[in-house]
């Protein structure tokens, strides 16, 4: 009887090792995919605010050649955030449209839209970038790197003292911004932070220069 009963039990499903192994690589590949996808919007994000730092930095000393007062210097770079933050937000949201419908149209070449279910589709379409989301990041990156020689600048009535104080944040700045892009790029941190850091004080330096020829010859 108690074979007979053991005899009768159903066979127990093989264990699929091959089909585990796949899911685990695939799992793998989805998190160094989501992994790369990230330190991709980072260092985005830090080049943006490299963008605003610098941009922001230089129109004010360009303007500070000519204009010493803290007010021109302050509304000259409240100026230069806001048309960067949106120009930059814009040029994102076309930039990252343009891609969007580059790969839908892809898609739907190969016909893998039209084999999906609703489910699948919306997935297929959440790993796509979002243009919303990237021109809102640039604006709000630039935003943030424009603030720091405005704040720089903010609290000093003296013009020369003004001048230097704002030299010395933006130089600290550039220093962080590129060793952090250095960093996510895996690039050389010394290297990289060293050429940020001349690059935008000879942006900075020639602004600054042209401005003051300008402003000196009555044009």
């Amino acid at each position: 009887m108690a074979a007979k009963q053991i005899h009768d039990q159903p066979p127990s499903k093989p264990f699929d090792v091959e089909k585990q192994t796949q899911e685990v690589e695939e799992q793998q590949e989805i998190k160094v995919f989501d992994y790369a996808k990230r330190a991709q919007w980072l260092r985005a994000a830090v080049l943006g605010a490299n963008d605003g730092l610098l941009s922001t930095a230089s129109l004010m000393m360009g303007v500070g050649a000519v204009k010493k007062d803290v007010k021109t210097m302050i509304l000259t770079g409240i100026a230069g955030l806001g048309a960067g933050a949106c120009s930059m937000a814009i040029g994102e949201l076309v930039s990252v449209y343009s891609q969007y419908d580059i790969e839908m149209a892809h898609m739907k070449r190969k016909g893998r839209t039209e084999n999906m279910g609703a489910e699948e589709l919306h997935a297929e379409k959440e790993k796509l970038p979002n243009p919303w989301q990237a021109a809102g990041a640039s604006a709000l990156a630039f935003s943030v790197g424009a603030l720091v020689p405005l704040l720089g600048a903010a609290f000093v009535k003296d013009y020369v003292v003004r001048v230097v104080v704002v030299t010395v944040v933006v130089s600290f700045a550039l220093i962080a911004f590129g060793g952090i892009g250095a960093l996510l790029g895996k690039a050389p941190v010394v290297k990289s932070s060293l050429r940020v850091l001349i690059g935008g004080l000879m942006a900075m330096g020639v602004t600054f220069g042209l401005t003051k020829l300008v402003g000196s010859i009555g044009l």
